[in-house]
């Protein structure tokens, strides 16, 4: 018997297309970086409206897309590595419970970096669609000058609050550059812990695709995997 007369359909386009668009803005978003920052930008635009799209296709999409269907216990999942290590794991026609933890654990991490990159390009920016919440305006009408009545008392005040000014601007200034450069390293980190992610799901991918005897990044690209779960 041919194994397309033995085929289900299990993933549908949405999935398909949004895990390939992903993996496509992900890997775009991160060779860029500041080389090329309209286009990594736009790359992460394109991250988070698929991980949105993820998130609302988890509840209401088809039935192997919802996360009931593949989201299990800690125990079912460390169980399942366990049987796949030693060439005893369950196959499954959907995700895997290894797959659907990695699902999750992607998701959030790609928020992650998503939401810590927006910060970051408020800050440094001050544009995306986070600036108006991140960065407070410097605007405020000038202060006029006193041209009439001034004495020297009232100058050497002048000069303190001059000199409280400046302090307090400094004060500000290193502020500034202290949370810069932690949305900076958590939007690394976040970046660098997906990419140390995304090479685990590969690598498991291989695994249960031998494991299993089929192949399942050409599942991902047909929607359709071998029907009998064993």
């Amino acid at each position: 018997m041919k194994m397309s007369d033995n085929t289900v359909r299990v993933w549908d386009p949405i999935v398909r297309i949004g895990h390939w668009t992903l993996v496509l803005a992900f890997f775009v978003a991160y060779f860029t970086e500041d080389d090329f920052l309209t286009l990594h930008v736009w790359a992460g635009y394109l991250v988070v409206a698929v991980v949105l799209l993820r998130l609302v296709w988890g509840f209401i999409g088809s039935t192997r897309a919802r996360f009931s269907n593949f989201v299990r216990s800690p125990t079912t999942t460390f169980r399942y590595l366990r049987d796949l290590v030693s060439h005893r794991a369950r196959r499954y026609i959907g995700h895997n419970p290894a797959g659907g933890a990695m699902i999750v654990a992607l998701l959030i991490s790609l928020s992650g970096t998503a939401y810590s990159g927006l910060v970051l390009y408020a800050i440094e920016e001050d544009a995306g669609p986070l600036a108006g919440w991140v960065v407070e305006s410097d605007e405020s009408p000038a202060t006029p000058a006193k041209v009439s009545g001034a004495n020297a008392d009232e100058e050497r005040h002048d000069d303190a609050d001059d000199a409280d000014e400046e302090g307090h601007d400094d004060a500000d200034d290193v502020d500034d550059e202290a949370g810069e450069e932690f949305w900076e390293e958590l939007h690394e980190f976040f970046a660098n812990f997906t990419l140390l992610l995304v090479l685990l799901h590969v690598v498991g991918v291989v695994h249960a695709s031998y494991a299993d005897k089929e192949n399942l990044v050409k599942a991902m690209f047909t929607g359709r995997k071998r029907g009998v779960e064993e």
